[in-house]
């Protein structure tokens, strides 16, 4: 058994947040100690496990509580959801992070942000010995094979959103631009 300190420095949390926990239903103690303390059975740990886990995941109390409460459908239905919104806020972060390089307007910081444009994707293809039509082949196959991934990759190249539709659909055809 545990004791809501030794539970809480287990999973780096606080004694109040585990104390919410148990007020909100999510994590109920199994027993009380003779001094009416809080006790976490090895049932209690792993529940804590499956709780840690989908913070870490970034899912909010409510729909941690509605998945260990309800079963594997919530579970997929609130994964996938939260997969979307990910996305999502990536898609939203990618545009941000290229306008302030532009803001800053200096290349230097380009190498150190973590971003590539069109431009420098290009070229490393280019020196990595592809050809026009071997590039274009690179675009077939991926948006064959990950519509969607090809379909981030072009945003966090920069493209504008008229400039990745026309790149997918001419990625779309066996034939060049």
């Amino acid at each position: 058994m545990y004791t809501v300190n030794q539970l809480g420095k287990k999973y780096d949390l606080s004694r109040s947040t585990l104390l919410y926990y148990d007020k909100i239903g999510l994590l109920k103690p199994s027993a009380r100690s003779e001094a009416n303390y809080r006790l976490y059975s090895q049932s209690d740990v792993q529940r804590m496990e499956k709780i840690a886990t989908y913070r870490e995941a970034g899912l909010s109390l409510e729909s941690i509580a509605d998945i260990l409460n309800s079963g594997e459908t919530k579970s997929t239905k609130a994964l996938e959801q939260r997969l979307i919104n990910l996305n999502s806020e990536i898609s939203k972060l990618r545009l941000q992070q290229q306008l302030v390089v532009g803001l800053l307007g200096r290349d230097s910081l380009i190498r150190t942000s973590r971003t590539m444009n069109k431009e420098q994707w290009v070229n490393i293809l280019k020196a990595s010995g592809m050809d026009a039509e071997a590039r274009h082949r690179w675009h077939v196959e991926f948006e064959k094979d990950l519509p969607e991934m090809h379909a981030d990759f072009l945003e966090s190249l920069g493209c504008k959103p008229d400039e990745v539709e026309k790149i997918r659909a001419w990625s779309r055809q066996d034939t060049k631009p």
